[in-house]
């Protein structure tokens, strides 16, 4: 029977998560945080559940059970089909056409269970003169326009980790698509097929950049906008321990006490948006901030409104005394990660669970949702 009790706003939500990389299983993980009773069905081989360090566990595997399945066999296949009539959700991300050689696409599922949301997340979609080409994060936000405003314009755009294609525009894209279908299903009593590409999702994300576009206030031209790091008032600095600090100064009464922290006069700096001043500013700027370490620079501006704040790594975000507070990383296991998030003032999380030690049959996962 099931061991870990799930807590949360979605409880009780059954979820099968047809195994693969990238961003469904990071939405299937946010679901299992909010308490959705998530199941993942890997292949005879399937993904190890441990990496090359077998002292280190994958934590992007917790909160849900896995299970066992070829779905090339015919037993095993019906096995699943059948907790695809128990279940709410099936989440898959793999190429558009693969799920529907395996007959577990949306048709066969559909018909197993009208009810079914069947979310599928890919980086080009599911149609399309490249729905079956190959990708990953850095084309598929490439292709979208965002890459092309990232990065020093000296220099070729910087990719934003996998954040902005993976995370952002894949499986953020895809829980919301869940979530709204599953409120359309409380109406119709039908379920439906959601299709959330990578690629729509950066282009959505940057809904603003380009409302500014269509208004003069943005530029192709990279380097020449105030969000790009071209502002001196918007981007990062190095101090004098090779460190660095996160200045946001866009509002006039931050970017006066910007200055202020900076020791410098509103004289010597200039007018904050004068563009014919900008080069001068961040040469003035960095000279300012390369003269005392990171943390200095922290110290001097605590209690101004100036929106400067240090670029911490990982390792030292997890214990800063704000995300210490709020608990926003947890350790489970021994292991620092995410703890779930948002935050419910009726239905709150549970702590995340620690990912599986193991496979366990279908067989148990069948009697569990037999009810």
């Amino acid at each position: 029977m099931k061991s870990d009790p799930r807590s949360g706003p979605l409880t009780g939500l059954r979820v099968i998560e047809l195994a693969g990389i990238g961003p469904a299983p990071h939405a299937a993980l946010v679901l299992a945080d909010l308490g959705a009773d998530v199941v993942r069905v890997e292949g005879p081989r399937g993904r190890q559940l441990q990496l090359a360090d077998a002292d280190h566990v994958d934590m992007g595997l917790r909160g849900r059970r896995v299970v066992a399945a070829d779905l090339k066999s015919a037993e095993d296949l019906e096995m699943v089909l059948d907790l695809v009539g128990r279940a709410d959700v099936l989440l898959e991300g793999m190429r558009p056409g693969v799920a529907e050689r395996l007959c577990i696409g949306p048709q066969a599922c559909l018909k197993r269970n009208s009810r079914l949301v069947y979310a599928r997340v890919t980086g080009w979609g599911q149609h399309g003169p490249l729905a079956t080409a190959v990708g990953h994060d850095i084309n598929y936000v490439g292709l979208s326009g965002a890459l092309h405003a990232m990065g020093d314009p000296g220099a070729p755009p910087a990719p934003p980790l996998n954040l902005v294609g993976d995370y952002g525009g894949g499986s953020m894209l895809v829980l919301v698509g869940i979530l709204a279908a599953l409120f359309e299903r409380s109406h119709s009593g039908r379920g439906q097929v959601v299709d959330a590409a990578m690629v729509d999702g950066a282009v959505l994300l940057s809904q603003m950049l380009l409302a500014l576009r269509a208004m003069g206030g943005w530029s192709d031209r990279r380097g020449t906008n105030i969000l790009d790091g071209s502002a001196p008032f918007y981007r990062t600095y190095a101090c004098a321990d090779g460190r660095h600090v996160a200045v946001g100064a866009l509002e006039p009464q931050f970017f006066g006490a910007l200055v202020e922290g900076l020791g410098l006069s509103p004289e010597t700096v200039g007018e904050q948006h004068d563009r014919q001043n900008w080069n001068s500013m961040r040469e003035l700027f960095a000279e300012r901030f390369a003269s005392q370490t990171r943390d200095e620079w922290v110290a001097s501006f605590s209690g101004l409104d100036a929106c400067v704040t240090p670029v911490l790594a990982y390792g030292e975000a997890a214990k800063h005394p704000h995300l210490v507070a709020r608990q926003t990383y947890v350790e489970v296991g021994g292991v620092v990660q995410a703890a779930p998030a948002p935050r419910f003032s009726r239905t709150p999380s549970g702590p995340p669970s620690s990912p599986p030690a193991g496979k366990v049959p279908v067989a148990e996962v069948l009697t569990d949702w037999s009810a």
